[in-house]
């Protein structure tokens, strides 16, 4: 479960994954029956969820948990790296939540409340580097109930030591915290990214991908009507050259298969 739902939380809010996980651990109750699932059967599962493409990462590291760990998710941090989709923060993560393992957690707000303790932060959007947050980590998680103790640090930066209006009189650690009081509010530049008529290009992919899924198992629509069912226009000439190549991206991603001017869901 702690495996299934890392991969969920990644990219996607936690209420949305306890809503969604019950129902996914139940269509899939095992690695091998995670394993054994097909490109279309995963993605189906997956909706709702958002970047599709990590639902066939999840698949393919389950495929990998049978081949390589006889169907058990391993517990060294090294191992689960080796698995696509898991990177430092999943595996480290894994390993704790799921085997207790003395590991550096930093997921968001940890790596807030560990910066504002280590050193001070000048604004409320300061946060120090991952290489700094890792020694200081080593030196201040306990060794025992490691698991506990990052639960405990998320919640506090969730609830108290938070990024626009941290509540230091209610924090237990404020006495000592050299960032207690002392931060002025600051803005985080947003990224750019690509858009279409004016919304994130991602927002037109998950559309894309979301009517190939209600589609009967199988069947392929052409590029125009399948433009027409996303937008509810049709598309001029420039308009379906950007969607071609968008769903090129989506078909090398394996999502989908493109014959041509037509496009179905991968099964």
């Amino acid at each position: 479960m702690i495996f299934v739902s890392e991969v969920m939380l990644q990219q996607t809010q936690a209420p949305r994954v306890a809503q969604k996980l019950p129902d996914f651990l139940e269509q899939f109750p095992t690695v091998h029956h995670l394993a054994e699932a097909s490109t279309g059967t995963i993605v189906r599962a997956w909706q709702g969820m958002g970047y599709n493409s990590r639902a066939l990462r999840l698949r393919d590291a389950a495929r990998m948990i049978v081949e390589r760990f006889d169907g058990m998710v391993p517990s060294r941090p090294e191992d689960l790296r080796t698995l696509p989709g898991i990177g430092p923060y999943a595996s480290a993560s894994i390993a704790c939540f799921a085997y207790n393992r003395r590991t550096v957690v930093l997921d968001v707000n940890i790596r807030r409340v560990y910066s504002r303790w280590m050193q001070r932060q000048a604004t409320t959007v300061d946060v120090a580097t991952d290489h700094m947050l890792q020694d200081f980590a080593m030196a201040i998680i306990p060794p025992r109930h490691p698991a506990r103790w990052h639960n405990a640090v998320m919640e506090l930066g969730a609830v108290i030591c938070t990024a626009r209006a941290p509540q230091c009189e209610l924090c237990p650690m404020h006495s000592v915290c050299p960032s207690a009081r002392r931060m002025t509010e600051g803005v985080r530049a947003k990224k750019a990214e690509p858009m279409f008529r004016g919304e994130p290009q991602r927002l037109w992919r998950g559309r894309a991908v979301e009517v190939l899924r209600t589609r009967p198992h199988g069947t392929s629509i052409t590029l125009h009507a399948l433009f027409k069912a996303t937008t509810r226009t049709a598309a001029s000439e420039q308009e379906m050259k950007w969607f071609r190549d968008l769903m090129q991206k989506i078909a090398r991603d394996g999502l989908i298969v493109i014959e041509g001017d037509l496009v179905r869901l991968h099964e």
